[in-house]
């Protein structure tokens, strides 16, 4: 006697093979429009920096806002506490709220990461940053008035909002562009996010000198600048279309869905993206909304999720933020002096900047997997040397040269492969009913990544000094070995096809490969 899952798997499969048939009749018929490569229209385009701008920029500002203004942030603490208590805080007790300001940002951008699903799959990939800049908006409002309302608590509130603003824009602006792109373009339009977030650190770097803001009448105005790209992004984010994909599998609006990419296209003929789409959709109908708990049980996704975590862990601990906590002493230690040491840093924030610029253009012809292997491969190399370079530094003279070397070549590996290609390969792997959780995990490790080298690590570096980039350069090997044995390379491919491959990995029966995600329902003994 059939079980309740094999009438879903029969359910789901008829349709899905009727499709299929219709699907290879339609590509015959279209032959000529399969020939046609998407472009970047105007719209495209538009679409794409302003989600970037108005919500990835935040991210990379919030993240290096509060570094530059920190001494006079820390002092404005101390006057504070005295004119309510007439005393002043000890050291212990400023270093401890000093530390959970800044460490509000990670734990809101877990928040915020556990809030992707819900909120996409309810307004929408658009709609959720819209949405978002609630988050934006408020806190900047609060930072700029907290010197004047004399409240720290202010600021370590509005801390954790950016942070929860962070932790959504940073999974849903890859989500949003990479369902907007056609695939020869995804990979490009993948890495816009990450850009525009090394360009917001390289902003606060250069707004945050202390000739420019980062001084006592200055700071909250550094602070509250986080909210015009939330207000650039409120009112022009909204004459712009949503997500195809969204419309179709989710609204069940196939009207909205065609204009949407007629709009984003700059053409009427959509028929054979509407197809893969409605391919997509009627495959997933038995299978529906599928939660972060199921995700972690379904044998089809096992190697994806596996790979998603490997990818985000160990983007954020290969060492990028001991690079930059270690960067000042190294500059010092090579004779850079403490007041040019702003420069330098925002020096290498802009090597960030152009490297990232780079991969946008060379994503699309050498790929993702050769930029992953080749970024952490570099991370890897450049950890060993600065070890070494560390260890040896007060013995011999041009040691510390070899340091700043290393740093920047750290920093060129990173913006290549392992800052800007996991949360692409996010959207790539996983069809639409499995996205939104699979970018609560990615998101969630991602997160909790960054929270712990940010506790643990000043515990690391007082107990092994310069040897803690050994643990760095482990992990960049783990990584690299991993990727080389499990990631495939997806450039080019839709997302049904980068789904077969993994179905082969996971082991899953190739009854049809359209959804990937149906091969944990048993089949029938008879077909």
């Amino acid at each position: 006697m059939p079980s309740s899952a094999d009438s879903a798997f029969a359910t789901w499969r008829r349709p899905a093979e009727e499709q299929s048939q219709r699907g290879s009749e339609g590509a015959r018929m279209e032959e000529p429009s399969l020939q046609k490569k998407g472009r970047l229209t105007l719209v495209l385009a538009i679409a794409t920096l302003i989600s970037a701008f108005g919500s990835s920029f935040q991210y990379g500002y919030n993240v290096s806002a509060v570094n530059s203004p920190s001494e006079i942030m820390k002092q404005f603490y101390n006057n504070t506490f005295n004119e309510r208590t007439g005393e002043f805080m000890d050291e212990y007790s400023l270093t401890l709220l000093w530390s959970v300001t800044v460490s509000m940002f990670p734990f809101g951008g877990f928040v915020g990461s556990l809030l992707v699903g819900p909120l996409v799959n309810k307004f929408g990939r658009k709609g959720a940053l819209l949405f978002n800049n609630i988050f934006s908006v408020v806190p900047a409002l609060l930072m700029g008035c907290s010197e004047v309302a004399r409240s720290y608590e202010l600021i370590i509130v509005s801390r954790l909002l950016v942070g929860i603003c962070a932790g959504v824009s940073s999974n849903v602006v890859p989500m949003y562009l990479g369902e907007l792109a056609p695939k020869n373009l995804r990979g490009a339009l993948g890495v816009v996010p990450q850009l525009f977030i090394t360009i917001g650190i390289l902003v606060a770097q250069l707004v945050g000198l202390r000739s420019a803001l980062a001084n006592e009448t200055g700071w909250p105005i550094l602070l509250a600048l986080t909210g015009i790209p939330a207000v650039l992004q409120l009112l022009i984010l909204p004459f712009f279309p949503e997500s195809p994909r969204y419309l179709l599998i989710q609204k069940k609006d196939s009207d909205a869905a065609r204009k949407a990419l007629q709009k984003l296209r700059g053409w009427d003929d959509v028929d054979t993206e509407m197809l893969e789409i409605q391919q997509e959709d009627e495959a997933e109908k038995a299978e529906g909304f599928i939660s972060v708990w199921k995700l972690f049980l379904l044998r089809p996704l096992r190697w994806q999720l596996i790979s998603i975590i490997v990818l985000m862990g160990g983007q954020q601990l290969s060492g990028v933020n001991a690079i930059y906590y270690y960067a000042d002493q190294i500059y010092l230690s090579a004779g850079v002096a403490s007041n040019d040491v702003q420069y330098v840093t925002a020096g290498t924030g802009a090597v960030n900047v152009v490297m990232t610029i780079v991969t946008v253009f060379v994503v699309e012809l050498w790929g993702r997997r050769l930029l992953l292997l080749l970024g952490f491969s570099i991370c890897l190399s450049a950890c060993v040397v600065i070890t070494i370079a560390l260890a040896l530094q007060d013995q011999v003279s041009w040691m510390p040269y070899i340091s700043i070397t290393c740093v920047i070549v750290y920093v060129i590996g990173h913006a290549v492969g392992p800052s800007p290609i996991p949360a692409l390969y996010i959207t790539e792997i996983f069809l639409q009913s499995s996205r939104p959780a699979a970018y609560m995990v990615g998101g969630s490790v991602h997160w909790l990544s960054n929270f712990t080298v940010g506790l643990i690590f000043p515990f690391i570096q007082i107990g092994l000094g310069p040897y803690s980039f050994i643990i760095f350069a482990v992990i960049c090997l783990l990584t690299t070995i991993y990727i080389s044995l499990v990631v495939p390379e997806t450039k080019g491919r839709s997302f049904i096809e980068i789904n077969q491959i993994f179905a082969k990995k996971n082991k899953v029966s190739d009854v049809h490969l359209e959804k990937e995600e149906l091969k944990d329902l048993p089949l029938p003994t008879a077909l």
